[in-house]
């Protein structure tokens, strides 16, 4: 971990504290419980080790997708992201998409991402490879579907920056978009994946 990724893990906690004070975090629900167009399990997922991870093989599970980069005041959410999956792995999957879409934060290789991650953070769930994540040319069709309504049904939140998470039922609906400064340790993250 280089010095700058030591003082943001350090900065993390307060940084959480000020967008709570600032009331900056958006969460967005699919109250309606709109149904997608497009099935999530048609979907599928090149993983950082070069497998493919086909959607389908997620049935029956809910399943956090998450935009990430090493170089990110949010990065420490690597930490909680592990603690809620090593609490919940039973009935939850958690699918991190490294990328390099804001402010050149994840400039790593596949390889030393994976490196990044189990050695800092010890993290053991899933990670693909590196993608584009925002509404531009190149952008992976799992996040095209996660931010194009008449794929999923309801939203169109792209992600914002960095760790900005979506949480998809049981059933292959896309319940809810949380912003970055949504800890998926908070309140109304273990509520979403406990419901």
């Amino acid at each position: 971990m280089t010095l700058r990724q030591r003082l943001l893990k350090l900065v993390y906690p307060l940084f959480l504290l000020l967008q709570r004070i600032r009331s900056k975090q958006t969460i967005l629900v699919n109250k309606e419980e709109k149904l997608p167009a497009s099935s999530f399990y048609d979907l599928s997922a090149t993983l950082s080790n070069g497998e493919n991870l086909s959607f389908e093989t997620l049935r029956g599970k809910k399943v956090l997708i998450v935009n990430t980069a090493s170089d990110c005041v949010f990065t420490a959410q690597y930490e909680e992201l592990q603690k809620l999956y090593q609490h919940s792995k039973e009935d939850l999957v958690i699918l991190a998409f490294p990328a390099n879409d804001f402010k050149n934060q994840e400039e790593k290789t596949d390889k030393e991402i994976v490196s990044f991650c189990q050695v800092n953070y010890g993290i053991r769930f899933p990670l693909a490879k590196k993608s584009v994540v925002i509404k531009r040319e190149g952008q992976h069709p799992v996040f095209r579907w996660l931010s194009n309504r008449r794929l999923n049904g309801w939203n169109e939140q792209a992600p914002r920056w960095n760790f900005s998470k979506y949480l998809v039922n049981e059933k292959g609906v896309l319940t809810h978009y949380f912003d970055p400064s949504v800890s998926p340790l908070g309140t109304e993250m273990i509520s979403a994946v406990h419901q």
